[in-house]
């Protein structure tokens, strides 16, 4: 049967069908429409089914995006392929095991069609924080760099930063959901570091806010550092933050402070991806040669070699397969214990021994 056919048998039956193939995906049907953590890279608040869900299937990850029916949610959220997702749908819709239990639809009911996002709307929210930002050289930003510093990043060369693309505002509101309504209220104002993400295409797309004190530490709320909404289909670009110039090699990460540590011992520009997720879906810019520069994470069930690295091999393969030349560098040092990883961030700020040069390449 095709997916064509399967899709009105499923709509009215998402709820019990994604809790019998995607368990962990519990919470965010018991809370629905409010936020729960990701299922795919944790967190506290970046995901949450759309409250047509049960027809549609549909949910969103502030940073890995739309899902926009229950195939593309079941896909992302247990790393599974079209075929595996699409034979469970049917052993499920059709009753294979014999076991299997839907509750019954009264009604067949209309396939609602997700609704378009309110794109001017979310640009209107993002100008709003860009237009009250500075340099990060103006002396207003003073926090930020504090905050670099604090870090253990402190051999920034400001002129290499794309001032376009990474910015500071001196007071910046922050968010919170109300566990009654819902809704998202100001509980305070921080200074806070804004980085653009650019799509694949290299268009703006949402805005990264890392809340931070004036004393240059974080700030002391529920989550630190979050995503806008985003206005684009996916956000398989990156955070822009170096100006590459005439340089052929462009180093990846996944965090911010990484990309800037790295940018700051090895001399090469860096653009950060934002996490495992999206630094294995990162398009490039042409013309350049990429290093990705990966965390080592603790092995998972869902990820045996731990998800830094294997997001930073199926990146490689993919870049060589699209003919980019990568290679990818990991840390040399052992997760020290107690800890979920180590990046080089930690290298170069001290907080582990630095490691020798190492290249894995295909």
């Amino acid at each position: 049967m095709k997916a064509k056919e399967l899709k009105p048998m499923a709509a009215g039956r998402w709820e019990s069908i994604i809790a019998r193939l995607a368990p962990q995906l519990g919470q965010a049907i018991e809370r629905l429409p409010h936020h729960v953590p990701c299922p795919v890279h944790g967190g506290v608040d970046g995901f949450r089914l759309f409250k047509d869900f049960n027809d549609t299937g549909g949910g969103v990850c502030n940073t890995c995006g739309i899902k926009h029916d229950g195939y593309t949610l079941l896909m992302w959220a247990n790393g599974w392929d079209f075929k595996t997702t699409h034979s469970a749908l049917q052993d499920v819709l059709l009753v294979r095991g014999g076991n299997i239990t839907l509750p019954p639809v009264t009604t067949k009911p209309a396939v609602k069609k997700v609704k378009e996002t309110d794109v001017e709307d979310i640009r209107d929210s993002l100008n709003h924080v860009w237009k009250d930002s500075v340099t990060l050289s103006s002396p207003e930003a003073r926090p930020a760099r504090r905050y670099f510093a604090n870090r253990g990043i402190t051999n920034v060369d400001y002129r290499k930063i794309d001032s376009k693309m990474i910015r500071f505002v001196p007071l910046l509101d922050y968010f919170e959901e109300d566990e009654k309504t819902g809704k998202h209220r100001s509980t305070g104002k921080y200074p806070a570091i804004v980085t653009m993400v650019c799509d694949a295409n290299g268009r703006p797309s949402t805005i990264h806010r890392t809340y931070i004190t004036p004393e240059g530490t974080k700030a002391p709320v529920q989550s630190p550092k979050k995503l806008m909404r985003h206005c684009a289909e996916d956000l398989f670009g990156a955070m822009q933050i170096a100006v590459i110039g005439k340089s052929k090699v462009l180093a990846v990460t996944e965090g911010i402070e990484t990309a800037l540590a790295v940018m700051s011992v090895f001399n090469v520009p860096a653009w950060a991806a934002g996490n495992a997720y999206l630094l294995e879906n990162f398009a490039p810019p042409k013309g350049v040669d990429v290093v990705i520069y990966a965390d080592k994470d603790q092995p998972s069930k869902q990820h045996p070699d731990g998800h830094g690295q294997s997001s930073a091999k199926l990146l490689l393969k993919r870049l060589w397969t699209e003919g980019i030349k990568a290679s990818i560098k990991l840390p040399d040092s052992e997760i020290p214990h107690g800890k979920k990883s180590v990046d080089w961030h930690d290298v170069v700020s001290g907080v582990i021994q630095a490691p020798t040069k190492k290249t894995v390449a295909r």
